[in-house]
């Protein structure tokens, strides 16, 4: 007798990050994650004291994007929701330090992962946020069906 294989070759979409662009993008984040971190760590340890906003706020991106990362990794509910305020944040975060360094209005002695829009990185992280925000509404952790 054959078994009908239709459910194991068809993942289901809540649990979003088993293949394909979900493990991408989670590969992606915890990039990001080890980056950031590894980052923030230096500066705090070796030179805080030239520019403590600037390295505060460079682990406070490292904090979110290591939060996102669990968070994309887990399937269900609740990870998803804890993902999407982590994605949020990052994006704001994004915008308002990369708008913040971009005009000058405030100048950093040192720049952030998100400084000017995370020019350091590539623009990765103006990107990535987005890329996460899409991949959660494929999922339906903003309230839609998956798929549609």
């Amino acid at each position: 007798m054959v078994k009908e294989r239709s459910a194991e070759q068809t993942p289901d979409p809540r649990a979003g990050t088993v293949t394909g662009p979900g493990r991408v993008l989670v590969a992606l984040y915890a990039l990001f994650a080890v980056a950031a971190t590894s980052r923030a760590v230096y500066q705090i340890a070796t030179k805080f004291e030239e520019a403590p906003l600037a390295y505060v706020l460079s682990a406070f991106a490292a904090l979110v994007y290591v939060v996102a990362t669990v968070a994309l990794s887990r399937a269900g509910s609740t990870p998803r929701s804890i993902a999407l305020v982590a994605v949020v944040i990052e994006f704001i975060g994004v915008l308002v330090i990369g708008t913040i360094t971009a005009t000058g209005v405030l100048d950093f002695p040192d720049d952030t992962v998100w400084s000017t829009y995370g020019r350091g990185y590539l623009f990765i992280p103006l990107f990535l946020p987005v890329l996460g925000l899409l991949w959660l509404r494929r999922v339906g952790a903003l309230g839609t069906r998956a798929g549609s």
